[in-house]
């Protein structure tokens, strides 16, 4: 497991298994989001073998499934709202954490310039530089 911050609330991590759990509770996370569907892993990795163990290791668990398609506003906003709607740091997860870097990147326009969006995840190791049009007008449409 590799987790990695992009702000001192909001982490994000690949794929995590049923044995890292313990370590994310240890790391003081109070929340997990999933963000990868079950159709991509196979059953123990799904989300609730995940969430089963999340949850008995007394921590919040949400599933929000991205793809492509589905990195619509609406799951930007409610991605933002399930991260910011707990009393501390969330871990986000999908295949490798982009996804989750992205929509959360996605859900920053209207609270930090492109730039500093970028250079956050750029920290934890995802290079988004590719989304810099869309944060740009996400944010002229915005403010």
């Amino acid at each position: 497991m590799e987790i990695r911050p992009i702000t001192p609330r909001y982490s994000v991590s690949p794929q995590i298994a049923v044995e890292d759990v313990p370590a994310i509770a240890e790391a003081g996370f109070v929340k997990v989001i999933c963000n990868r569907p079950n159709m991509e892993v196979p059953t123990d990795m799904q989300s609730d073998a995940i969430g089963e163990a999340v949850r008995a290791a007394g921590l919040e668990y949400e599933v929000l499934e991205l793809t492509h398609q589905t990195m619509t506003p609406e799951n930007v906003a409610l991605q933002r709202d399930l991260a910011e709607s707990c009393s501390g740091p969330v871990l986000a997860y999908c295949a490798s954490g982009t996804r989750c870097s992205v929509v959360w990147a996605l859900g920053q326009c209207d609270s930090m310039s492109t730039d500093e969006i970028l250079n956050a995840t750029t920290k934890a190791g995802y290079q988004l530089e590719g989304l810099r049009p869309t944060l740009d007008q996400i944010r002229k449409t915005s403010g």
